[in-house]
């Protein structure tokens, strides 16, 4: 049986910027567990057959919609209560479940930040994957310094899906993977570096990482 490793995140507030509003604003995070590592190769084959060459190596090549898939997976082995439910390519977000989820854009920055107003939470070479240790795959979880949550590769090794749409005031179905890649240099292995895909594309640099717990939409 696999064993995923949770980190309380004690509830907070987190400072936004809005570089094309030129606008900040400070959102107030509620308690709740985030994922000590991005879900493994491992992980996955258990929840939902995926191959598991490395089995420690954070899973890649898994679309958002495979991903809230198993975050229900997961949720249903642990006995909780799904937070997803699905109406064909429309997700429904259940905030009242018990059960694992991807994390909101906004916790996944506060949890990854820890504290830290820098763009890195550390020194990046000692705490991140990235272009310049010439890696051309993930790496295994675990092999770099955590955060100050405890929490290991939220710089660097893989992006992660978040929940939130990459553009709400757009008409794409856009959403946000966050943290950076093994191949990105450190303007994209920033606490603030957002990208976007749909739904149903895979990226061999994005995996995820799950939550649990207290939300507020």
């Amino acid at each position: 049986m696999v064993d995923i490793e949770m980190a309380p995140i004690a509830g907070g507030s987190l400072a936004l910027q809005d570089a094309r509003g030129r606008t900040r604003r400070t959102v107030d995070v509620l308690p709740f567990e985030l994922g000590v590592f991005p879900v493994t190769q491992e992980i996955a084959a258990e929840m939902i057959g995926l191959p598991s060459r490395h089995p420690r190596r954070p899973v890649t090549g898994v679309s958002w919609m495979r991903a809230v898939r198993l975050c229900n997976a997961a949720s249903e082995w642990e006995g909780w209560d799904p937070a997803y439910t699905f109406d064909g390519p429309e997700v429904t977000w259940h905030p009242d479940a018990d059960g694992y989820r991807l994390p909101t854009e906004i916790e996944w920055e506060f949890a990854c930040r820890a504290g830290s107003h820098a763009a890195h939470y550390g020194s990046l070479p000692d705490i991140a994957w990235t272009s310049a240790d010439g890696v051309s795959s993930p790496q295994d979880v675990g092999g770099k310094m955590p955060n100050l949550n405890g929490l290991f590769d939220t710089l660097g090794n893989v992006w992660e899906w978040c929940w939130d749409l990459f553009d709400p005031d757009s008409d794409d179905e856009y959403r946000v993977f966050r943290g950076g890649g093994y191949a990105d240099d450190s303007w994209s292995a920033r606490a603030s570096a957002r990208r976007g895909g749909r739904p149903g594309s895979e990226h061999d640099d994005v995996g995820l990482r799950l939550a649990r717990g207290a939300t507020e939409l």
